[in-house]
């Protein structure tokens, strides 16, 4: 296995000298901890379809890990629809709806985040996603997100606004009672890694092969996998 410092090395990345003393772990949810980005291209597509248009990377990559509705409005405004973003979002809503409880874990991540658990970790997740978004994904994983110390979701009331603005990451960092400074955020989206930024916290990237991967460039680390990620190059317990 390639070890962070390596890998830091090859992409470009900040060597595993610079890397901070971790005391606790933010993660993204979709793309990052549950397989749920198909879901959102494949209904997107069949919405979107229907008046000639294709939803490529090159949008995704511009609504990804954004509030619904911001995302929303930048599909409708790119691929100029002739519908609302509420009329888009209504019916991706129900078409997701069905799909969502069928979410499976991204390759390592419960592996990770229940090492980390053992260890004593705090952990937290923090997802653009409503909380019944955030309910029906997790459908299959009840027992596994039981273990995280804390759950923000992108409606909490302490959120004035939703990635790439830092709040969601600040709010998560407080439940956790942790420095944000002394966090860690994974992400895979251009926007949570702007949004740690924002935030003060190092951030390091798993993004989709597919994407632009200019976008994530300010991540201080970026991985093919979560299994790839070494506990000790932050100063966290193996």
């Amino acid at each position: 296995m390639i070890s962070g410092s390596e890998l830091a090395a090859i992409v470009g990345t900040k060597s595993m000298t610079s890397f901070p003393k971790i005391k606790a772990i933010l993660y993204d949810m979709d793309g990052l901890l549950l397989d749920t980005e198909n879901f959102y291209t494949d209904v997107t597509q069949q919405i979107v379809s229907r008046y000639g248009k294709n939803f490529d990377w090159s949008i995704k990559s511009q609504m990804l890990g954004r509030p619904a509705f911001e995302s929303a409005r930048t599909l409708v405004r790119v691929l100029e629809l002739p519908i609302q973003p509420e009329d888009y979002l209504s019916e991706r809503e129900a078409l997701l709806n069905q799909r969502f409880p069928e979410a499976e874990a991204m390759p390592g991540a419960i592996e990770l985040t229940q090492r980390m658990k053992m260890a004593g970790v705090p952990q937290a997740v923090a997802t653009s996603s409503t909380k019944e978004a955030y309910t029906l994904k997790t459908t299959k994983h009840q027992k596994w997100f039981a273990e995280f110390d804390a759950i923000v979701t992108g409606d909490h009331p302490d959120i004035q606004n939703g990635k790439p603005a830092p709040d969601i990451f600040l709010v998560a960092a407080r439940k956790l009672g942790v420095a944000p400074n002394e966090c860690l955020v994974f992400e895979d989206a251009p926007a949570g890694v702007e949004a740690a930024r924002a935030a003060g916290i190092s951030v390091v990237v798993v993004p989709d092969p597919q994407m632009d991967q200019k976008l994530v460039k300010d991540a201080d680390l970026k991985l093919n996998s979560l299994q790839e990620f070494e506990p000790s190059d932050w100063s966290l317990p193996n």
